[in-house]
């Protein structure tokens, strides 16, 4: 086994963030931080590089938020513990990413809603969709998964949704949902559920305030792109 430590004064990633920050820090240097030990013949920096490689469409530090434990686990040198103590580190980069973006979150600001979401939906594999409750001054109360896998029609139920929404006290929702394809652009499924969910929700007096796509690193939102309004708005171009 090779420890940091076994690697020179000069290059050893504690004695580098020590001298220079973890600015500093090279992408393999961060996660041997991390992982603290190599295995015999490879220093911790080299089994990160490992890391970092390992094949699946995520290289590089993005794979964290997608690599699975027994995944990781294929990489000579990564064991059980090693494996979930990366696993976490890419989940915390997640909820740090969202605590942040919490703190900019203006209702219905469609360009805030979707950074809040982004670093959470834009890695997932399977679509979800959520939906956020608001009260009459559009501050979030609530928040639900209502489906997960795949966003269809006929598995999405409107009556639980709105059952949360009443319990919430909510006076409007906004749905959320990715495209692991990373192409924002709503189908015709997702123009169908925004239907049915917009025409429940008035019957209720529960508006449906937007409908907003997450893609890599972008969006589409419905309300925005004139595919959405509710009753008493007028016309948006």
């Amino acid at each position: 086994m090779t420890m940091i430590s076994a690697v020179s004064a000069e290059d050893r990633p504690y004695e580098k963030c020590m001298r220079a920050g973890a600015e500093s820090l090279t992408d393999a240097e961060l996660v041997a931080v991390i992982i603290r030990t190599g295995r015999r013949g490879a220093s911790a920096v080299s089994l990160a590089e490992n890391v970092l490689k390992l094949s699946g469409g995520f290289a590089g530090l993005t794979g964290l938020c997608h690599h699975s434990i027994p995944e990781l686990m294929t990489i000579p040198g990564i064991g059980r513990v090693k494996a979930i103590q990366l696993q976490c580190v890419g989940e915390l980069s997640r909820r740090i990413a969202k605590t942040r973006a919490r703190e900019l979150l203006a209702f219905p600001n469609a360009d805030t809603i979707a950074g809040y979401y982004m670093e959470q939906l834009r890695h997932e594999e399977r679509e979800h969709l959520i939906a956020m409750m608001l009260d009459s001054k559009n501050r979030m109360i609530g928040e639900r998964t209502v489906s997960l896998g795949t966003v269809n029609a006929a598995l999405l139920s409107p009556r639980e949704l709105f059952l949360d929404a009443l319990r919430c006290r909510a006076v409007s929702v906004i749905l959320i949902h990715n495209h692991p394809s990373g192409d924002p652009t709503p189908s015709e499924e997702d123009l169908l559920i925004t239907e049915k969910i917009r025409m429940g929700g008035e019957l209720l007096d529960i508006h449906l305030l937007d409908h907003i796509v997450i893609g890599d690193r972008c969006y589409y939102s419905l309300r925005e792109e004139g595919r959405l309004k509710y009753a008493g708005e007028s016309d948006v171009q």
